[in-house]
């Protein structure tokens, strides 16, 4: 808990949760001396939330009599984003978060009107949502790190440790953070290798501020970049294929993990690379729409060969299905 606004905000709820609170007993629960517990106290005062000062042997703090917090003014929509957002962050990876979801519920909970309350109460109980697991334990410092300089243009030196076990120290201007296929992604500019790059979090074995700044590209997309360097990613045999649909339709049936698409007057251009062919053409098999394989050749015989092996099993339920019949 070391951030002072954090502090203050506990000391508000705990000054809630019990009607007095000696002074020896907020400063062991905040984990702070004496001195600075008196200056929370003020900045309580200073938003305008009457605490008492009691002296003496029994002295100790303890909010206005009749004092409240208004309601929390959410309307029905407002509250369930809120709601949503609680439970998508179970998914996320960072470990640490989940007591923090209990709580920063609890409290929501309390400050909420009652339909409200009922309301949010309801979707906590009997929704779950499908996202993605995390396939890697999250660090709640360096996601909240990489953020901060995000925003505040930031550059920040990394060491990293890549998919060979190779380790390498960089200098980074974070342009923004991704949440993909349970993982996440850190994208910018690297000034090792002059170039965009997307570094995994959980690779990252240390990371530090640093004071020089950058200017961020405005029309710079972290999690289209992440999609077009999976994409890219230097596999053995280079693809192409004119896909007959438009590009909202290709993107949904085959993912952005496939390759690159680029629209082409009435069809998609879909470059990719991958490591087996016959991987390829399983993909392209059950697309609804039409397709032309460009490059390689050896691609068509892949897609052959898989066409040969639907009719074969169509066949033999075909057979089985007519003996089933004449017995």
């Amino acid at each position: 808990m070391a951030n002072p606004t954090v502090r203050v905000l506990t000391l508000l709820e705990l000054l809630q949760a019990h009607r007095h609170m000696s002074g020896r007993e907020l400063a062991e629960r905040l984990g702070v001396d004496r001195r600075t517990l008196r200056r929370y106290i003020q900045a309580l005062e200073e938003l305008g939330i009457p605490v008492t000062t009691e002296r003496g042997r029994h002295g100790g703090y303890r909010l206005m009599p009749g004092f409240k917090l208004p309601p929390l003014m959410l309307t029905s929509e407002e509250a369930l984003a809120v709601s949503l957002g609680l439970l998508a962050a179970q998914g996320l990876g960072i470990a640490e978060t989940a007591p923090a979801l209990d709580t920063a519920r609890a409290k929501l909970e309390r400050v909420m009107p009652a339909r409200l309350k009922q309301q949010a109460q309801a979707l906590s109980e009997s929704a779950r949502l499908e996202l993605p697991a995390a396939r890697a334990p999250g660090d709640e410092r360096l996601l909240l790190l990489f953020a901060t300089a995000t925003q505040a243009r930031q550059r920040v030196r990394l060491d990293y440790r890549d998919d060979r076990n190779q380790a390498t120290r960089r200098v980074l201007n974070p342009y923004g953070l991704v949440f993909r296929g349970g993982r996440w992604y850190v994208s910018g500019w690297c000034h090792l290798r002059r170039d965009l790059r997307s570094f995994r979090l959980d690779r990252i074995i240390e990371a530090t501020p640093l004071e020089a700044s950058f200017d961020r590209p405005a029309d710079f997309d972290p999690a289209e970049h992440l999609a077009r360097s999976i994409a890219s990613l230097p596999r053995a045999i280079a693809v192409s294929v004119r896909l007959h649909t438009d590009l909202t339709h290709a993107v949904e049936e085959l993912g952005r993990n496939i390759g690159v698409f680029t629209p082409d007057g009435s069809g998609v251009m879909l470059h990719a690379r991958t490591d087996s062919l016959s991987w390829f053409a399983r993909q392209l098999a059950h697309q609804p729409y039409g397709f032309e394989i460009l490059a390689p050749p050896e691609l068509c015989d892949a897609l052959a060969q898989q066409a040969a092996r639907l009719q074969r099993l169509a066949e033999r339920k075909l057979i089985g299905a007519c003996r089933n019949h004449l017995r």
